[in-house]
Order: C-alpha cells, then structure tokens, then sequence
C-alpha cells in the first residue's frame, strides 16, 4: 500500500468513526464534546442518547427522527449533578409534543402528534454536569 492509499484509508476510517459518534440516520446540527463519549442510535421508530461524565456543558443539540407513529413514548433515566437539561420532541409540523426536564426520570408520554414522519428532537444544555439518558420511541 503506497502512503497515498495509506492517508486515503485513515481519514476514511476517521470519517466514518465520527459519523458513528454523532449518530447515524438523523442531523445533528451540535455534536456534544466527544470527551463526554456521547452515544446515539437514531433508528426509525427508536432514538437512544447517552453521555457520560458531562461536566459544565452548554449548548443546543438538535436530531431529526424518522417515525411512522403519531405519539411517542419517553424513557428519561439521566443523573443530574449541575445546571439544566430540557428534551423537546416536536412533530412533522414543529409542534412540540413533548417538553421534560430530563433530571425528571421515569417513562413519559407525548401528545399526539400530526402524524408520520420526520420529527425534531432537541436537548438543551445550560451548565449542564452529570450523566445524559433517554429514548424515545413510536407508541
């Protein structure tokens, strides 16, 4: 393999491994730190996200979810030792069908949405310290 090839194939594989931390199947406008070892698994029907060892974070991070449902269920399991974390689930037509503080943990229901589609999910963090943990799935 010539050193040409060689680059070719580790700015690839670099590619590739970035696209796996942020999330594949969905937009993400804002990546977390990847020192936070952000997961995300952006699946029709299914959206996971996990960090860990967040430590003074604040930004807006923003996913598109592919869903053929109209409500959604939420799993918040988060652990919160510093400032704010808001989760919003929005419809195809941008309606927020879901707004929760993510150091509120349990199962939650959205409302009904407009339909099937490409929906938003959004996490704000202002100050933000502790362990990140959600899903969100078609009802």
């Amino acid at each position: 393999m010539t050193k040409q090839a060689g680059m070719t194939l580790l700015k690839w594989m670099g590619t590739f491994f970035l696209l796996l931390i942020v999330g594949c199947g969905g937009s993400n406008n804002s990546a977390l730190n990847p020192q936070f070892q952000p997961q995300v698994a952006n699946l029709q029907d299914s959206f996971q996200f996990q960090a860990t060892g967040v430590t003074g974070a604040t930004q807006s991070l923003h996913y598109s979810w592919q869903t053929t449902g109209t409500a959604a269920s939420i799993n918040q399991a988060s652990t919160l030792t510093a400032g704010t974390a808001t989760l919003t689930v929005s419809d195809v037509n941008g309606k927020a069908v879901y707004t929760g503080n993510l150091s509120s943990n349990g199962t939650f229901m959205s409302a009904a949405g407009a339909g099937p589609g490409t929906w938003s999910i959004d996490v704000v963090l202002k100050g933000y310290s502790g362990t990140l943990n959600f899903r969100v799935q078609k009802l």
